[in-house]
């Protein structure tokens, strides 16, 4: 920051704790589901920033006094919040319904005021459509002292009421049955967001402080999958958006503070789709990849085992030797149906992973010694889903195939033991259970 001026140094310290503010609280609010609530609120906020104005010139001060303007503005937003939430309890209208009411009614009166404003002597002077666009360039040093406690109140809250709020997004029933006061927490949790909403209005403006606190949580979300990490990365990817908003905005003249802020989080969010560890577009192509290789890999090997098997003089007595045979591939497409592409696409994967041997001369492959084991657990794992299916789930003799086929490829290991246990008297110390549809 050394290589700012003095006034841009206070824009970037204000509105780097608004972003660290708006990303903790927006954390929660986009876990609550409640993304276009914030959205209602900041327009709520208009209408008591125009009626601050007008209250303060009636009583002899200035209209442009940000403590009265904010007032004015929690005021109504808080009142916006009532509003919406009278209208979902004591009605029959749905919550997008409600808010949309809610915003458009708000919005239009707060405009209808400004109107108003712009035909008094001073109303020329007032400047209040920077809270509608955001002014961030404007902002004072008493202005980012303001900012700075309120987002330390912010933060300081949500981590003290850190176990209270995860409770309230994730297990509302633990909670109520726990005597946790869900109303309570709820209506503080919106307080907050009010709060940051109202002190982010003269940086980023009421019509874009909700990406500041949807978008840095967004982005988080596809980093983790743990709540206190993704507070805390909302927070700094808040932060980031606010400093290097600011910061590009200080060195190209006439360029809005408030829009940048928002295109430089909405980078951070691009970036984290794109590349996120866990909900990430590369990442969940490259684990659907992994399935899709994990499933052809599993069909192969239960084929070759069910080919052998089948084909064997007298099924038992070859547990050790039934898969030394080697299964010659044309038999394998029909039984299956696969045509030559699936077929080399499977014996390339199972060449691959060294699960089978290719012999070209006689069409044939055959299992490896990794090949065998992992065949037998596969097959294994089918016949027990199989055999629960049709014993315990009440599933028709016809259909269990299929449905196993859906469930197998993504048990856990600790599945299987159950299973193990619960079929333990019908499988007896089988390697691999008999076919459960053949009599």
């Amino acid at each position: 920051m050394t290589g700012f001026e003095y006034n841009t140094r206070v824009v970037i310290a204000g509105v780097t704790a608004l972003g660290l503010a708006s990303g903790v609280a927006g954390a929660f609010l986009l876990l609550r589901k409640r993304s276009l609530l914030s959205d209602t609120l900041s327009h709520c906020t208009l209408p008591g920033i125009a009626l601050a104005f007008l209250v303060a010139e009636a009583s002899g001060f200035s209209g442009r006094s940000l403590p009265w303007l904010l007032a004015g503005a929690s005021v109504t937003g808080v009142l916006g919040m009532l509003t919406v939430v009278a209208i979902r309890s004591r009605s029959r209208v749905k919550d997008d319904a409600a808010l949309a009411i809610v915003l458009s009614v708000f919005f239009g009166l707060g405009m209808a005021f400004l109107v108003l404003i712009q035909q008094l002597p001073t109303g020329n002077a007032a400047g209040l459509t920077h809270f509608i666009y955001g002014k961030a360039a404007s902002l004072v040093a008493s202005d980012a002292r303001l900012i700075l406690v309120a987002s330390l109140i912010v933060a300081g809250t949500c981590a003290l009421l850190f176990k209270e709020f995860k409770l309230l997004c994730f297990d509302q029933s633990y909670a109520r049955s726990q005597g946790w006061p869900l109303a309570g927490l709820d209506l503080l949790l919106m307080g907050l967001v009010v709060m940051v909403t109202v002190v982010g209005l003269q940086a980023v403006g009421l019509l874009l402080v909700v990406a500041m606190l949807i978008i840095p949580a967004a982005a988080a979300r596809f980093w983790t999958h743990q709540l206190g990490r993704m507070v805390v990365l909302a927070g700094v990817f808040g932060a980031a958006s606010g400093l290097i908003g600011v910061g590009i905005s200080s060195r190209i003249p006439k360029l809005p503070a408030g829009a940048v802020i928002v295109l430089a989080a909405l980078s951070l969010f691009a970036i984290s789709m794109v590349f996120g560890l866990r909900r990430g577009v590369l990442m969940k192509k490259l684990h659907q990849r992994q399935v899709s290789l994990r499933v052809r890999r599993q069909h192969l090997l239960r084929a070759i085992y069910e080919w052998c098997e089948q084909h064997a003089t007298a099924p038992g007595f070859e547990a050790a030797r039934l898969l030394e045979r080697q299964v010659p591939a044309s038999s394998l497409c029909a039984m299956n149906g696969w045509d030559p592409a699936t077929w080399t696409g499977l014996r390339r994967l199972g060449q691959g992973e060294g699960l089978i041997q290719w012999i070209p001369e006689s069409g044939t492959c055959q299992l490896t010694g990794q090949g065998k084991l992992e065949a037998r657990r596969v097959t294994r794992n089918h016949r027990l889903w199989e055999t629960y299916l049709l014993h315990y789930a009440d599933v028709a003799p016809q259909h269990i195939h299929h449905n196993a086929d859906q469930i197998e490829h993504v048990i856990e290991p600790e599945i299987v033991n159950h299973l193990e246990e619960l079929l333990e008297v019908r499988s007896g110390n089988a390697l691999v259970p008999l076919d459960p549809e053949k009599p």
